[in-house]
Order: C-alpha cells, then structure tokens, then sequence
C-alpha cells in the first residue's frame, strides 16, 4: 500500500471563460498543478447532469455526465462548432484577477444551462457530416443507458420540466407505442442530448488520460440514492419502492441525532433491494461500471445505507417517524467484486454508524474517512485524532460539506480552540497549513485536502452548506491562484511526510 496525497476540487470550481468551469485548458492545468505539488490524487464529486439547486448530489441520472462540464473551447478546437461558440461563452464567463475574491466570479448555472441548449443542437448538426462522426456512433450504439436517459430529458424539456409522474399516462407508464411516438417526435432534441453526453464522456476520458500520464488518480463520487426525477426512476420503476402512480411511498433521510432533533429528510425514493438482488444486483453492477469509465477509484456516499437505512413515510413533516430497514449489505459488494475485479471503493462512515457498519468496511478491506474538524469536539481520544487514524483510510482536513479550515476556525470557540492548540502544541499565523501539516503526517494511507485549504482561504470559500437551499455550489478559482511558489510549498510539505507521488 502507498502513502499518497491529494486534493478536493469538482470541476465548476475551476476557473475559465465559460460561465462554470470545464473540461478544456484549466482542467489539464490543474492536474499539470497536482503533479508539479507532488500530489497523487485528485477528488471530484458526483460527475452527473445537475437537477435541483445544482447541487451534484441531485441529478437527473446516475450514469450520465453533466454537459454543463463541457468544454466549448475543445469543441472549437476539434472543428465542431466555429471561433464564434467559444466568444460566446465567453461573454458569460470568469473575470476577477488571482487573489482578488471580491471580483471574482462565481458559478452562473442560468447562463451555463443557456450555454448547453444552444450547443447541443449545433454540436449534433455538426457531428453528421465531421470525421469524428463514427466515433459518436459508437459511444451512441454502445452506451446502454444512453437512450432512455437522452429520451427522458427530452420529454422534460417539451414538458415544461414537469416531473415525470406528471407526464401523460402513457409516457409515464413507458408504454412501447408511445415512447417510440416520442423519439420520433422529439428526435431533434435526443440528437442534442447524445452529442453532449458523447462530448462530455470523450473529454472527460482524454483529461482521465492526461491525469494518468502526470501520475495522477481520480476519485470521484456514488451517491447511494438517487433523484426521485431522473431517468433511472422513470426507466426502472420496479426497482425502487413506489406506488401505483410512481411516487415513493417511503423515503430517504437519517433520524435524529446530536445536530438535528428532527433528523432530516432527503425525500430520495428508497430501493426494492429483493428486486435488485433478484438480477443479481444488475442496476448496481452496470452503475459502478460505467463510473468506472470515467474514475479510478469511488467514495461511496452514505456508506450505513448499505447496512441499514432511514424509513421515512412519504408526506411526513420531518424524519422522527422513521425506522431502520436492512440494507443489502456484503451480496451487493461481492456482485460488485465480480464485475469490477476489484472493490474500488472509499467508505464515506461520518457520524453515528455502529459496529455493523465498521464490520461491513472492514470485511471489505474498504478504507474510510477521518476529518480533522471534527476531531476535537472534546471525546477523549477521538478516534478522528490523527493519532488515532489506522492506515486503511483517507485523512481530510475537511470535505466539501464543511467550512473551509480557516473559516471553520474563525467560527470555533474558545474551548474547542483551546484543544486544537494543545494537540497540535505549536500553532502557525495559518491555521489551514497546520491542519494540513497534521493530515499530512497522519499514518492514513490517503490524506485529501479541498483546494480552498491550501489557499488559505476562508468562509466565503465554502462550497456548500448543508440545509441551506441556495448559495452553494458557486465558489471558483481564479486564473492564476494556484501559482508554482504554492506547488512547491505542497511539495515539500508532502516529501517531508513521504507521500510524494514521483517518489513512489
């Protein structure tokens, strides 16, 4: 097993023209970044087509990639689409110099989704006749996911973006007459879907490549419930528990505990896992392997659920009249092992888990997470305490749920500060590099830090709020903030803690 190191960044956090961040020049800069810092690794979170307040953890399908990620500018470059679409994305995108927050400019997901309609017809238009014509035939004939997903978003869009339980019955339904009325109906909009699903995936495997040649893994994101509106719902009905008209019956959340006297309620539909068990874990098997396509390695996002979930019933105000359901547990992962060859999984087991789910993690050898925030709440010997860490786990300053380091520190009180300096004993003007120094030296074999930590930055940083609906997911770099003074400055920090890639 290999020390390595890392850091957090999805990519509409990266800066650029466009009116998010991309796939194109600073995506590949930034991992030439990663390399030059002597980094090994390079987090994302979940890849899919956005839904809800833009937040990748709802999207409107678990296999798709989301075109807001696709880069313009490569579209240019490949002769798909004329100088002009890049000046156009442009005029929605970044501006701010490095170092200037005030100026700098966040994500605008109105003028990226804008961006996206207008592309994708042109992009398709154009791929009838370019050279790369047949390598869209082949992403198309051998995507399997692809043709209800594209069909889906295209009813959505002629419905006025109406969930599909509200769709008329026979498109609801899925009858075969009727789906095959609409892809002819709709034809033109399909066509848009598929050419940016077949961007997306070819620019993302070519930045997949450049990473591998810089040393460079990736580890990205599964969340283990999906959107109620998405195209997995709709297409596969009878793996999740829904009534007569398709809503959840029951759904997702966790129950109270020390942060929330009402626990919280996600409203995720839950899965018929006898149904799933049934094909042998189909769903599963052919999810994690076209994430496999795209990343590495993946975190597994609400790792209990797999042992036991939250119960809620549909329509209920809050989570305390939830129950605890079984889980799947081991035959789902040992039916991942035999498609996968491997289980190349990250446990995300924060909070309140039980033994069960430790037992399930380490019969899998799976690695799970240590977050320094939330080491010194004032538990003796905190198992987070990276002396308390054990090597089969990834280390985090924080993740993109938390404050960045030193605005969670700004927000502390005394007392809480008062045990990070006697742990730590010698504190520097910059609490971030001190918890970073700490991660660093911990005996995990993984240690990942969000880019916000190493930039020093503070709470106006933040990614995401929990429980807070809107704000979040908009923070970006600027151009030119991950300069080669803090490369070299990570470098060394990561040599003198012997996890520097080059050196493995």
């Amino acid at each position: 097993m290999k020390r390595t190191s890392g850091l957090l960044l999805h990519p509409t956090s990266l800066p650029g023209r466009s009116p998010c961040g991309d796939l194109g020049p600073e995506a590949f800069a930034f991992v030439d970044f990663l390399q030059a810092a002597g980094q090994g690794l390079w987090q994302v979170l979940p890849l899919g087509p956005t839904g809800f307040g833009d937040s990748p953890y709802q999207s409107f399908s678990a296999f798709a990639g989301n075109p807001l990620l696709v880069s313009i500018e490569q579209l240019v470059e490949d002769g798909l689409l004329p100088p002009s679409a890049a000046d156009s994305a442009a005029a929605h995108g970044a501006g701010g110099a490095a170092g200037d927050a005030s100026a700098r400019a966040a994500c605008d997901y109105g003028a990226a989704h804008e961006l996206v309609r207008r592309v994708g017809p042109a992009l398709a238009e154009a791929l009838r006749t370019h050279g790369l014509h047949g390598d869209f035939e082949v992403f198309r004939q051998g995507t399997p996911w692809l043709a209800d997903y594209t069909l889906f978003m295209a009813l959505r869009e002629r419905l006025s973006g109406a969930p599909w339980t509200s769709w008329p019955e026979q498109v609801r339904a899925r009858r075969p007459d009727a789906l095959a009325n609409a892809r002819k109906l709709l034809a033109p909009s399909i066509a848009a879907e598929e050419a940016m699903q077949w961007a997306f995936d070819r620019q993302w495997r070519a930045l997949r490549a450049h990473a591998h040649s810089r040393g460079v893994s990736l580890l990205g994101d599964a969340p283990i419930f999906v959107a109620h509106d998405s195209a997995d719902v709709w297409a596969h009905p009878e793996l999740f528990d829904l009534d007569a008209r398709g809503e959840p019956r029951v759904v997702a959340g966790v129950p109270p505990d020390y942060f929330s006297a009402t626990g919280q309620l996600w409203g995720n539909p839950l899965y018929r896992w006898d149904a799933h068990a049934a094909t042998d874990f189909a769903w599963w098997r052919a999810r994690t392997s076209a994430l496999a396509r795209w990343v590495d390695s993946l975190r597994l996002d609400h790792f209990i659920g797999f042992v036991r979930h939250w119960e809620i019933q549909a329509g209920a105000s809050d989570a305390r009249g939830g129950h605890w359901r079984p889980g799947p547990g081991e035959p789902l992962f040992r039916a991942l092992e035999r498609e996968l060859g491997s289980l190349p999984f990250v446990a995300e087991d924060l909070g309140e888990t039980g033994v069960d789910v430790e037992t399930l993690r380490d019969k899998l050898g799976l690695p799970g997470m240590r977050v320094l925030q939330f080491a010194f709440s004032g538990e003796r010997d905190h198992p987070f305490l990276p002396h308390r860490h054990v090597r089969n786990c990834v280390a985090y300053t924080g993740t993109h749920d938390n404050d960045t380091t030193r605005g969670w520190w700004d927000h502390l009180d005394e007392a809480e500060r008062g045990r990070v300096r006697a742990y730590l004993r010698e504190l520097s003007d910059d609490i971030a590099w001190d918890l970073v120094r700490a991660g660093m030296g911990s005996v995990a074999e993984t240690f990942v830090a969000p880019v916000q930590d190493v930039l020093s930055l503070g709470s106006e940083a933040r990614l995401n709020t929990p429980g807070v609906a809107t704000g979040n997911w908009t923070w970006r770099l600027a151009s030119g903030q991950l300069t080669p003074e803090l490369a070299a400055r990570l470098r060394q920090t990561t040599k003198a803690a012997a996890r520097l890639a080059s050196e493995m």
